[in-house]
């Protein structure tokens, strides 16, 4: 966990996105694929849970603005993530503006299923749960603190960065991110305790026969 903005987490493709990015801001069309494919599935699932099947829709909208405007960015690879998941949360929040609806946190998304695993303190509760499921659980989540969830684990963003997606104080994100993810695995003590008691009740049912 980044402490005071001290330790930040770094995205296992980072070094990859980065030269990916310099490549194509120089007009590079295969490096800008390559950043595309190394980006878009967690901006999807991030969009899937603020617009739900609209996303793709959404996704390819911030990714003219992203084409448009690459000349202009200035940073490495971790800052092209946090840079391209500010486009898409203010594509997504004028979509939403504009059919009056609030954003709608919930999340299955094979893409984002299948992306690398990454280690990082705020997201350890991870390695003893389905992913499935506690992507899946994102919705009974408050909002803010499910979308601070999102943006760490999923898009792969530090502290500091979901901090200036969001225009949080990093504290504030920190906050929600740990108090989601608490109760994320509050829940999963709570789902196997109650299948600890199924598995025991069967198994005496299994000896009384």
């Amino acid at each position: 966990m980044d402490r005071g903005g001290k330790h930040h987490r770094t995205h296992a493709s980072d070094g990859e996105l980065g030269i990916a990015v310099s490549l194509a801001q120089q007009g590079d069309e295969d490096a800008f694929t390559r950043a595309y494919r190394l980006v878009h599935p967690g901006l999807l699932g991030y969009l899937r849970g603020l617009v739900g099947d609209e996303a793709e829709d959404v996704a390819s909208d911030a990714w003219l603005e992203i084409a448009r405007d690459l000349r202009r960015f200035r940073g490495d690879g971790a800052g092209f993530r946090g840079w391209t998941a500010t486009i898409a949360r203010n594509r997504a929040l004028d979509h939403l503006r504009k059919q009056k609806r609030r954003p709608r946190i919930s999340l299955i998304e094979q893409d984002v299923l299948e992306l690398p695993g990454r280690a990082d303190t705020v997201e350890t509760v991870f390695e003893s749960m389905s992913t499935q499921w506690a992507l899946g659980q994102l919705a009974e989540l408050p909002p803010d603190q499910a979308e601070a969830v999102l943006l760490r684990v999923v898009v792969g963003l530090d502290g500091p960065s979901t901090a200036r997606v969001l225009g949080k104080r990093p504290g504030a994100v920190r906050t929600a991110a740990y108090r989601g993810l608490k109760r994320l695995a509050e829940q999963l003590t709570s789902g196997s305790r109650a299948e600890n008691a199924a598995s025991a009740a069967s198994g005496t049912l299994r000896d009384e026969t």
